[in-house]
């Protein structure tokens, strides 16, 4: 076969990515940095030594090696970032959330398996980068309520999606792309389950390996937890009076506790003068009635964001002169909750909440306290504050600023959360299933369908600007725009062609079989360098000049091509759907390498042993 005649271009391009690939392996520079690097060495090495074709012309410009940050792929994936964290911050996946959380605490193995089973059958036919969206903030919530770090699962819940994804025609957009490159040059047609059954085979063995081997070696870090896990451990005291509209009014205690209150400790029950402490045995809650309870911070906002008035009706508004109207209309959209320390020789030190008015200075008001000493059962309003105690707040983004300079207290910045509107859980949710089917349905393109569902976000208010800003990863901007820079310039100055080329000619007198297994590693290998895409197009017509040349079926190595290109686990650009876990399971790039590798090496050795049983080779 013919050779390649290798060009300067191409062993600089080949010390380019070898030279990235190392700097991304010893972690010593931010990997941001890394692919800045790499954009930039190949736009000035092209710019004085540019790769010109047989007919003079410039194949690789400025243009072509930042097109990268313009690709579809790109676009869909900071979108659908931005559409799953308005899945997150609107509460829409709780619901699913607490059915897998209440079942996991009595089958956590199973539960854990469960979920990566269904990733994986659902990504044989719908595309798996939505699905890990909606999956990654479950198995976050459903791991962390189980004690284990969500690092531990993440890139399994990846892995399986890609797994899934090489079984069927449409699980993949590498499986398309290939077929249709396929039809393109022999005119045969890939069918929607010729390759079900090596693809089954490769996912079983697959997923035993990120089921059983892969949770060994990932890092156990507790630090790829959300801050929510902050929050949530504390007990506060809060007391709420209750007004006209309260879903609390005609709540009957059973069994010595109210049930409307789940979650929540009942200290006790005020009516008028008299006090009622637990059990509470024949107790209606009425107009007027306040009640004491010491609950966690997410089990009040929860409270809060099922029903508003209960908010306005939390013991806030002694000083503020709220008439009992006023007080019934719900927070107005971007209320934030926050903790804040009374600090040291703090004003507030010695006053009862009364006294301080409920309010801190900069109008942000005190709903609960929460302190390490035991406190005695009483009204909120004759608690006296203490140094270190710690005050649950409600208010404005702009008074909560003020905090800043308050003296009194000192803000954690970390414990800044917005309340969220029950509406907006439904409308988050209709959003995400619109791009679901927009783009499932083949209506949109799945990048033009997750730009509007990322527009339609922040303009329906589930979202605002600088939460979807929060949300879009420059690691994951920067990395694919460097992968694909490197692709295009293997492409151009025939680098690829070449090491394909090479190693063919070098194995021309080994068996079907040999030549198989070398043709899937090399894929293997390279897609995890390119995009596995740019490897699908790139190996196909070389695999049907491969197979013409030992007389074999060209389905057998076209084939080969989509299950290789997809045995992209080695590094976090290799998918799309690796990108999207990196951030929140905390990862570095040699932990992609780490449990990438194995996987690769094993689904390459059972490929080997498989395929020359299963085509008779």
């Amino acid at each position: 076969m013919e050779i390649f005649e290798p060009t300067l271009q191409m062993w600089l391009t080949f010390g380019v990515i070898g030279l990235g690939i190392l700097f991304y392996v010893l972690d010593k520079f931010p990997m941001e940095i890394v692919s800045l690097g790499i954009i930039t060495t190949f736009l000035i090495l092209f710019h004085f030594l540019p790769v010109i074709s047989a007919n003079g012309e410039v194949l690789l410009t400025t243009r072509s090696l930042l097109a990268g940050f313009a690709d579809p792929a790109l676009v869909a994936i900071l979108a659908l970032l931005v559409v799953g964290h308005g899945m997150v911050e609107t509460g829409a996946l709780d619901s699913p959330v607490k059915i897998l959380v209440r079942l996991g605490n009595d089958y956590p193995v199973t539960i854990l398996i469960l979920s990566l089973l269904i990733v994986m059958v659902i990504s044989a036919f719908l595309n798996n980068t939505p699905i890990v969206v909606i999956f990654i903030p479950i198995m976050i919530t459903l791991v962390e309520n189980l004690g284990e770090s969500p690092s531990l699962y993440l890139m399994p819940l990846s892995f399986v999606a890609i797994l899934g994804g090489m079984t069927t025609l449409i699980g993949s957009s590498t499986n398309l792309l290939v077929a249709g490159e396929f039809q393109t040059i022999s005119g045969e047609t890939l069918q929607f389950f010729d390759f079900v059954v090596p693809g089954l085979f490769l996912a079983m063995i697959g997923f035993l390996y990120v089921l059983i081997i892969a949770p060994r070696i990932l890092p156990n870090d507790k630090s790829a937890s959300n801050n929510e896990t902050k929050i949530t451990g504390k007990q506060f005291i809060v007391q709420i009076d209750l007004t006209e509209g309260n879903n609390l009014i005609g709540s009957k205690a059973v069994a010595g506790m109210f049930p409307i209150l789940a979650g929540m400790t009942v200290q006790m029950v005020k009516k008028g003068a008299h006090q009622h402490l637990p059990p509470f045995d024949d107790i209606t809650l009425e107009k007027g009635d306040s009640i004491v309870i010491a609950t966690t911070r997410k089990e009040l906002t929860q409270k809060f964001a099922e029903d508003h008035v209960l908010l306005s009706d939390a013991k806030n508004q002694s000083v503020i002169d709220l008439d009992e109207d006023a007080a019934k209309y719900p927070p107005s959209r971007g209320q934030q909750l926050v903790e804040v320390i009374v600090a040291p020789k703090s004003r507030l030190d010695g006053r009862t909440l009364d006294q301080a008015g409920f309010v801190l200075q900069g109008g942000c008001k005190i709903l609960g306290i929460q302190r390490r000493s035991r406190m005695n059962r009483a009204s909120i309003n004759d608690i006296r504050l203490e140094a270190n105690d710690t005050l649950l707040a409600i208010g404005s983004q702009g008074q909560i600023q003020s905090l800043r300079l308050n003296n009194d207290v000192m803000l954690l910045e970390w414990s800044v959360k917005e309340i969220r509107f029950k509406a907006d859980t439904w409308k988050a949710l209709g959003i995400f299933f619109g791009v679901v089917v927009l783009a499932s349905g083949g209506i949109l393109p799945i990048s033009v369908a997750a730009t509007l569902g990322a527009f339609t976000m922040i303009v329906s208010g589930c979202l605002n600007v600088r939460k979807a800003a929060h949300a879009i990863d420059r690691n994951i901007f920067l990395l694919i725009g460097a992968a694909l820079a490197m692709g295009a310039s293997l492409q151009a100055t025939g680098g690829a062609s070449y090491i394909a080329m090479a190693m063919i000619d070098a194995l021309s007198g080994a068996s079907t079989g040999v030549l198989l297994s070398a043709f899937f590693i090399l894929i293997a290998f390279l897609t995890n360098i390119l995009s596995n895409n740019a490897t699908a197009v790139l190996f196909t017509p070389i695999a049907i000049n491969v197979a013409a040349e030992l007389g074999v079926d060209p389905f057998i190595f076209v084939t080969a091509v989509i299950f290789a290109a997809n045995c992209s686990f080695a590094s976090p650009m290799g998918y799309q759907t690796n990108l999207l876990v990196l951030a929140p399971g905390n990862y570095k790039f040699t932990d992609f390498m780490k449990v990438g590798i194995p996987l690769i090496i094993l689904l390459w050795i059972s490929y080997s042993l498989f395929a020359p049983w299963y085509y008779g080779l």
